[in-house]
């Protein structure tokens, strides 16, 4: 059996905007591997990038730990990892060095290694696994073991033999996911997560995935670890680790990773009904669709079990640009969901998106309308950003490498890096100005409620009152300055004969 020291390539010192939030999640993808290969026996450790400085304390660990292989296993469930940022590869880059240097083999598993599997067979990977890897993992450490050399027979696995780039076969995804044992929780520091939730937002919050995969097709939406598939953990298997979280690390506030929550026909109900037997408290957000939400008893079955927001993917008030993305809703369901959630006392939350080919002024006025007529508890903005394996990135790949940039740097730079209707600056400031504008509006609405009832103020409420002086001037500011650079890019002037 080996010794295996897993790790992970995001660091959050190297995502600024992240870093200021201090909301930081243990890389449950990571934990759920190294659970498998500890059940296989054998001996698993964990390097945790998430609060380190640089990539270099690695080689203390290593030393200490002394690892016959090093995987460098990415959470596939959280977002962030899927944009593939630059400055996490150059650090799993050095990190493959260093474990090369010391004669360790080097495995890695992520959406980026998979999109970019040369990049990293150059930089001292031996191993690539591609898709689900706990199985993979698994087989290729028994092949190791037997003293084997060539991994031919082992799917989802990238390799090189004789200087030649060999792609096994994909592996299916699992379908079973109760098969795979709890995540490695005690490899976390669960305390140094808890303290950091604590001083940043007066609460703990910890993550757990129900699903793996989506089925629809956004053609936008990258999908290179889980694929269009939906497999779900049975509804019981996610209520005793829920309990795990919250009793005995002391969660009060559980982030739903799956991209699409409470899909199979059921689930939702049956869910609420076991939290509410088993008598857990906690609050918790999820990602969904709108049109799912429409669906009968979903949102109450929600309610009942403690869901607290909500995060759906509106992206654009524009009916045109959501049917360009191929998104399968309609900005009346993405109203209706939202009025609905508001009924039972969930807080929405919406994910927008700017900049997608053939959005124009009028869809961009179009989303702002929505946004202040439905008025979500929350928005998270972002530009169009082209990932490898979607249509979307087929569709501006040529574009990319006239660039010469196919991804951001960190999660806040914004970059529009194809052709789009309007100048790369345009659109970071019309982020700044939409997060001004809301937050604005929100603290307007806060004291139209304490003006009618100052009996009931809610704290946050309070909050957002006392923030309307800080965000008056920045919506000024942002939106002279969108103004000022409110000006065709190459695609547009083409478009209208200016070349």
């Amino acid at each position: 059996m080996k010794r295996v020291l897993f790790t992970h390539s995001y660091f959050l010192r190297f995502d600024p905007k992240q870093w200021k939030q201090q909301q930081p999640y243990p890389p449950l993808a990571t934990l759920y591997a190294a659970a498998a290969l500890r059940k296989d026996g054998h001996v698993v450790g964990l390097f945790d990038t998430l609060f380190v400085k640089a990539p270099e304390e690695l080689l203390a660990k290593m030393d200490s730990w002394h690892p016959d292989v090093l995987v460098i296993y990415d959470d596939g469930f959280n977002f962030l990892t899927k944009m593939c940022l630059t400055n996490m590869r150059e650090a799993a880059f050095k990190m493959c060095a260093m474990a090369r240097e010391r004669g360790c083999k080097v495995v890695v598993c992520s959406s980026d290694a998979t999109d970019h599997y040369e990049k990293y067979l150059d930089k001292g990977a031996e191993y690539i696994v591609t898709g689900e890897g706990e199985i993979t993992l698994s087989e290729l450490l028994h092949h190791l073991d037997a003293g084997k050399k060539v991994p031919e027979h082992i799917e989802g696995l990238i390799f090189r033999n004789d200087g030649m780039t060999v792609k096994n076969k994909k592996r299916e995804v699992l379908r079973d996911l109760d098969s795979l044992p709890m995540p490695a929780w005690d490899l976390v520091d669960i305390d140094e997560y808890k303290r950091r939730w604590m001083k940043s937002s007066g609460y703990f919050s910890l993550n757990i995935s129900t699903t793996r995969g989506c089925p629809f097709h956004c053609n936008w939406c990258a999908k290179p670890i889980y694929g269009n598939r939906y497999h779900a953990h049975s509804p019981q298997r996610v209520v005793e680790e829920l309990k795990l979280l919250t009793k005995r690390f002391g969660a009060r506030h559980i982030w739903m990773t799956d991209d699409i929550f409470g899909l199979k026909p059921g689930w939702v109900e049956e869910f609420s009904n076991l939290v509410r037997a088993e008598n857990l408290s906690f609050r918790f957000k999820i990602q969904s669709r709108v049109d799912l939400l429409l669906q009968d008893h979903t949102v109450l079955a929600l309610a009942k079990s403690g869901c607290e927001t909500v995060w759906v993917g509106a992206e654009s008030g524009s009916q045109k640009i959501l049917d360009a993305m191929d998104k399968g809703t309609t900005v009346e369901q993405i109203a209706a969901a939202t009025w609905q959630l508001k009924k039972y006392g969930i807080k929405p939350a919406f994910f927008l998106q700017f900049g997608y080919p053939g959005e124009t002024r009028e869809d961009i006025d179009a989303t702002l309308e929505m946004v202040s007529r439905l008025m979500p508890d929350d928005i998270g903005v972002s530009v169009s950003y082209p990932l490898p394996g979607t249509k979307f990135y087929d569709r501006v790949a040529d574009q990319l490498r006239e660039g010469g940039k196919a991804n951001w740097k960190d999660s806040d730079e914004l970059a529009v890096m194809f052709q789009s209707t309007f100048q790369a600056p345009f659109y970071k400031e019309l982020q700044r100005y939409l997060h001004k504008r809301f937050r604005l509006k929100q603290g307007l609405e806060a004291w139209k409620r304490f003006s009618q009832s100052p009996a009931h103020i809610r704290s946050e409420d309070l909050k957002r009152m006392a923030s309307i002086s800080y965000h008056l001037p920045g919506l000024l500011i942002h939106g002279s300055r969108m103004k000022s650079l409110e000006k065709p890019g190459p695609a547009e002037m083409h478009r209208h004969g200016a070349f």
